[in-house]
């Protein structure tokens, strides 16, 4: 396990981004939370969020894919 993503901000807030969302590249769409660093992971390039692949808490490795932006 390399860390731990959360879709959003802070408990009980709204997920930085969901399905069928428009958004910018750089545009933080999640935190991944790494030996006790939260470190927010930007839009590689600009268009619509199709899918969300991890889950709020979920534990995440290098490389795996965490969402589709087509």
């Amino acid at each position: 396990m390399v860390g731990t993503a959360y879709l959003a901000p802070e408990p009980g807030a709204r997920s930085f981004v969901e399905v069928g969302d428009v958004v910018k590249e750089g545009q933080t769409v999640m935190i991944i939370e790494a030996m006790k660093h939260l470190n927010h992971i930007p839009a590689p390039r600009a268009g619509r969020v199709t899918a969300v692949l991890v889950e709020n808490g979920q534990p995440v490795e290098f490389g795996e894919p965490l969402l589709i932006i087509e």
